[in-house]
């Protein structure tokens, strides 16, 4: 009873708090570019263009265009993908009961990886008769596809699916997925980088048909999860020990994986393979909100925003005019953290 009210105290201050750092960090985010008005213009015109405001910031319609149609979806889309990639790593770790997995373990990143090489490969010009764009649409099938194989060819002998053969079905297909898209970089090497650069993140290129694109899978995607963290606190006492409780624990493992796999491979087709933050973001919230589910997947999902938001700042001025991949920045910061992680585990065994 007092680990419930402890729990749900420690969310009523976790959860605004995340929030309003979520919104700083969004502001920020609007505010700083390699181009366009200065920095503190920006938050004057957006509370002159609150009702009942007039304030007059200096921008002109040109500064504001940049302002709205380049620098605002890149931290729309930033939000949404690393809220995803976080929620959907604690809901892996949930699952697994391991903290050191990600929304990549079953092969949606080489999967989407593939489908990706394909659409380049195939689309050399960058013209297209698809009414759509097909790269995020074939990344968004490859990276599903590649997690239905590797949940296929996980069943046990009887039937079910345990954690380890998941994981391992996940291995072997990563590295098949892999090697067919070495197989198709090698007989064609001029599209070798700008499939490099769609691995690397993007982005750069994010605009509102982006959001508007991707929205209604994450939607889908983090509602379920969020809806089954309560679940999660129970997997932790093990399988069997879950299922005397009365939880259909093969149930729960394959609804959390699909939407957590629904919903990262929504996000990376539209932004290229961004690794570390299922990572770095719920092992971070855990240590300062504590293991029980409840919180640590609302907290990841604000956090997870604010983190790739601030994460894609230096990319943006650092090599300017040019511009540093999100994924570089995020494995700069994520490698150091991980061996962190696993030199911290190795204490505690």
């Amino acid at each position: 009873m007092s680990t419930a009210m402890s729990t749900r105290t420690t969310g009523r201050w976790w959860i605004p708090s995340a929030s309003v750092v979520l919104v700083c960090s969004s502001l920020v985010g609007v505010m700083i570019g390699p181009a366009g008005p200065q920095w503190w213009r920006v938050p004057l015109e957006l509370l002159n263009r609150l009702p009942l405001i007039s304030i007059h910031s200096g921008l002109t319609a040109t500064d504001w265009s940049i302002v709205w149609q380049i620098r605002a979806p890149r931290v729309v889309l930033a939000a949404i993908v690393g809220s995803t990639l976080s929620i959907a790593g604690a809901s892996y770790q949930g699952v697994f009961r391991n903290p050191l997995v990600d929304p990549y373990l079953l092969g949606v990143a080489a999967g989407a990886g593939l489908g990706a090489t394909i659409v380049i490969t195939v689309n050399r010009s960058g013209t297209s008769t698809w009414w759509i764009d097909p790269l995020p649409l074939v990344a968004f099938l490859g990276g599903l596809t590649a997690v239905f194989v590797t949940y296929m060819v996980g069943i046990t002998g009887k039937g079910e699916r345990s954690s380890t053969s998941l994981v391992l079905a996940g291995v072997a297909v990563t590295s098949l997925a892999t090697a067919l898209q070495t197989f198709l970089l090698q007989r064609n090497t001029d599209v070798v980088r700008q499939v490099y650069s769609w691995i690397l993140g993007r982005l750069s290129s994010a605009t509102w048909g982006d959001v508007r694109l991707v929205l209604p899978y994450v939607l889908v995607s983090t509602v379920t999860l969020l809806l089954h963290r309560r679940l999660l606190d129970v997997l932790r006492v093990g399988d069997d020990e879950a299922a005397a409780l009365g939880v259909n624990v093969n149930r729960v493992r394959l609804v959390v994986v699909i939407a957590a796999t629904f919903g990262t491979a929504a996000v990376v087709a539209v932004s290229g393979l961004i690794g570390f933050v299922g990572i770095i973001v719920p092992h971070a919230v855990r240590l300062v909100v504590g293991t029980s589910y409840r919180i640590v997947l609302p907290v990841s999902l604000l956090f997870g925003a604010a983190f790739l938001i601030l994460a894609d700042i230096p990319g943006r001025v650092l090599d300017n005019p040019a511009e540093t991949p999100i994924g570089v920045v995020t494995a700069f910061l994520g490698a150091p953290f991980f061996l962190l992680i696993l030199r911290s585990r190795r204490r505690e065994r």
